[in-house]
């Protein structure tokens, strides 16, 4: 049963920022037991309104590949030189399918031009050149965009098919929901363009936390690239989902329910598992498995996105600017939140994220 009082201090903690001017437009959805309780959009947006995922879109890719993994088709401890000849250059031919879905391939800063975005013939030539920065399979560093790009490809190599077409038939329409990826350009007439919004953080605030600068933060200039039309038909696998919040949050709980047999068993239980715990950039174990951030039962929940009170089994993955999905299997939640407005505070942006998911997480009971 959905806590009418705790939705209410949901949605005034979500109106807080929108009245105030600091947020455009949020959009956002609660789902208990894979049905829509909450929806609500405040600001210049209605609940159809579609916003810019980024990172929150990284788990329908990698679940797509380990659906293909359990298919028979490669195999996730196989290296991907073996899949994409042309990875296994520079010293890169011993990487495995596995490491590049957490985060431990070596490669977080290695970048494509747009030539070799919009021809994938380009694109897995430029796969030859990519240097590794430290010895795979040794860290974690969180790869923004360059290892999902490898996926997508592996994707397209299995099946033959677009990248984005497999992950829309395997991970969207079996959960009821519409194309998150690829976009075209005579059909993003109803997506928020992104705006920078705030200041960035005073020298005050990083030394508060210990810090000069924040490691890997992603440039106003790279988010807002997003807009453009032709970025948006690419579909860049690792951070240029799009989506309405309800769509999300039913998402995560199909996931979470695997309704309809969304996720083979096998599949379903391996994203489950935590495969990675090497420390991220605050030294908080990163808590990953195959496809999502997982919260854990360390205390450190809220270090992860999640918010507080979240069960050691809450799953999910967040995305620039604030873009919030994940779901509870102890309250049978699942929740999304999306805004269009990127602040350029990225402390608030986290403390927000958590504020917001741990008022969340009070609109359900905990199943003892």
């Amino acid at each position: 049963m959905i806590d009418k009082r705790a939705v209410e201090a949901l949605i005034e903690r979500v109106r807080r920022d929108v009245d105030s001017g600091m947020l455009p437009a949020a959009q956002f959805a609660v789902a208990l037991n894979g049905e829509i309780m909450v929806s609500e959009a405040l600001g210049d947006c209605t609940t159809a309104t579609r916003f810019h995922t980024y990172s929150a879109i990284k788990p329908a890719v990698s679940l797509t590949v380990m659906e293909l993994a359990a298919e028979g088709l490669f195999d996730l401890a196989a290296p991907v030189s073996g899949i994409l000849g042309s990875f296994g250059s520079a010293g890169k031919q011993d990487i495995t399918v596995s490491q590049v879905l957490l985060h431990s391939g070596g490669f977080p800063n290695a970048s494509l031009e747009r030539h070799e975005l919009l021809d994938r013939a380009e694109r897995l030539a430029a796969y030859a050149s990519w240097q590794t920065e430290w010895q795979p399979g040794a860290c974690y560093e969180y790869h923004p965009l360059s290892a999902h790009w490898v996926l997508a490809d592996i994707i397209t190599e299995a099946t033959g098919s677009h990248f984005a077409d497999a992950v829309t038939q395997r991970m969207m329409e079996p959960a009821g929901c519409s194309r998150w990826l690829a976009i075209a350009e005579d059909q993003q007439s109803d997506v928020a363009d992104v705006t920078g919004v705030g200041t960035a953080p005073s020298r005050a605030e990083l030394a508060a936390v210990g810090l000069d600068e924040i490691p890997g933060a992603i440039s106003e200039e790279l988010l807002t690239v997003f807009n453009l039309p032709w970025l948006r038909a690419l579909g860049v696998p690792g951070g240029g989902g799009i989506a309405r919040a309800e769509e999300m949050a039913l998402w995560y709980g199909a996931v979470m329910l695997n309704s309809d047999g969304l996720l083979r068993p096998e599949v379903r239980s391996d994203a489950m598992v935590v495969r990675q715990s090497h420390p991220d950039w605050t030294g908080t174990p990163a808590n990953r498995s195959h496809a999502f951030v997982l919260a854990g039962d360390d205390g450190r929940a809220a270090m992860r996105g999640h918010g507080h009170g979240a069960s050691a089994e809450a799953f999910g993955h967040g995305g620039a600017g604030g873009q919030i999905a994940w779901a509870d299997p102890r309250r049978g939640l699942a929740f999304a939140y999306f805004t269009n407005g990127l602040d350029r505070n990225d402390l608030a942006s986290a403390r927000r994220r958590v504020a917001l998911s741990t008022k969340a997480l009070a609109c359900a009971r905990m199943n003892t």
